[in-house]
């Protein structure tokens, strides 16, 4: 897997996520200087365990202790596995995984580690992007932004369009890609729309042990409650104007909304809790967008997908509409923003995070004894 880093030019990067719908490692190559993308490489999954699921679940929201400590070595474990799997790459992204976020208090936690898997791999690996927003004053999330930008001109578009990102937490990212660089005012718009499949998974769980209302089955038996719709959109979070950020479990209430309905009823209304805070968000599109492209595991859910179309104005499709994986956008994203942080390029700006200034976060842990150079592009 060791491989000199090129100093100018694309470089092969791998990016992994990790995300808050706690079902496992997403691991996929890019290759990229930065700037542009120059194609895409192979991809891989590992899942977690439901034993591994449930310790994740358990550490979430907590900022230290033995669960904390646990969490974090399952995560590297789990990482390494996947990661190792892949050869010729110059560098990894590494985004962890988050068990906690506060950026108007505590701050961020995304556990693993970055510079352990640097010597077990014998890559360099850029890790804790967070962190260095949220130092500036930003939300620390969401970060793919700048990613979304580089696929909206990968794909050719020329009129402004939104990625919607449905895992555990929704977020929605405007893009107009007119402009030449993400970090331009204007750009980019981006923010968390509210939850997304997390309260149906924990739900879900919860009730029938299962991980997932898949294919929405149990949203399709079921009827909204109009009234429980209505407190959740009275929550405060709607009326504040983005960028903006959520935790995974900023709306538990939800759950106690629906606690007294029937099975599909409860279901479907949590489904359309989602689907209503994405057309809440999309009021703060600086112009009406083409188009909305569907990432995440949301787009698995033909429910949910129609809810999205009939309460927007424009089309709704999965991003391989445009030849995009939508399983895996997210480690993508973090294999791109790799490069960004080891040549000196921004991550996140205003627009994306509320960051007082432009910000390049990332820690960069080399392979000891290598030498090593990453340039500029």
């Amino acid at each position: 897997m060791k491989r000199a880093i090129r100093k100018h030019g694309p470089i092969r990067a791998l990016g992994a996520m990790s995300g808050t719908s706690l079902d496992g490692v997403d691991a996929a190559v890019v290759e990229t200087d930065g700037h542009q993308i120059f194609g895409f490489g192979p991809s891989g999954y590992r899942a977690y365990s439901k034993t591994e699921r449930a310790d994740l679940h358990a550490a979430l929201g907590h900022w230290h202790g033995p669960m904390v400590d646990k969490a974090a070595e399952l995560v590297t474990i789990a990482h390494a596995e996947v990661l190792s799997e892949f050869d010729k790459v110059d560098l990894i992204g590494f985004h962890g995984q988050t068990l906690a976020h506060e950026p108007r208090g505590r701050g961020t936690l995304q556990v693993g580690d970055g510079k352990g898997l640097a010597q077990a791999l014998g890559v360099p690996v850029v890790w804790d992007f967070r962190s260095d927003d949220i130092a500036m004053g930003g939300e620390g999330a969401p970060l793919a932004p700048f990613f979304h930008f580089a696929c909206a001109k990968w794909i050719g578009a020329t009129q402004p369009l939104c990625f919607l990102n449905l895992g555990g937490v929704g977020n929605l990212t405007y893009v107009d890609p007119s402009f030449d660089a993400p970090e331009r005012p204007g750009a980019l718009l981006a923010f968390d729309t509210g939850p997304a499949n997390a309260p149906v998974d924990d739900l879900m769980q919860a009730r029938f042990g299962l991980q997932m209302d898949r294919d929405g089955a149990m949203a399709k038996g079921g009827t909204v409650e109009t009234g429980a719709l209505e407190l959740f959109l009275a929550e405060a979070y709607f009326n504040r104007m983005p960028p903006k950020s959520l935790d995974r479990n900023d709306f538990v209430e939800m759950i106690k909304l629906v606690k007294e309905l029937e099975d599909a009823d409860a279901v479907a209304t949590l489904t359309a809790m989602c689907a209503a805070g994405v057309a809440q968000g999309m009021e703060h599109c600086p112009k009406p967008p083409a188009r909305v492209l569907v990432t995440g595991g949301g787009r698995h859910n033909p429910v949910l997908m129609e809810m999205l179309r009939v309460s927007l104005d424009c089309p709704v499709e999965p991003v391989e509409a445009v030849g995009l994986d939508g399983d895996m956008l997210e480690a993508q994203a973090f294999a791109y923003l790799a490069v960004r942080v080891a040549r000196g390029l921004p991550t996140s700006c205003p627009g994306t995070t509320g960051v007082k200034a432009l910000v390049g976060g990332g820690v960069v842990s080399m392979v000891p004894g290598r030498n090593q150079t990453i340039a500029k592009a």
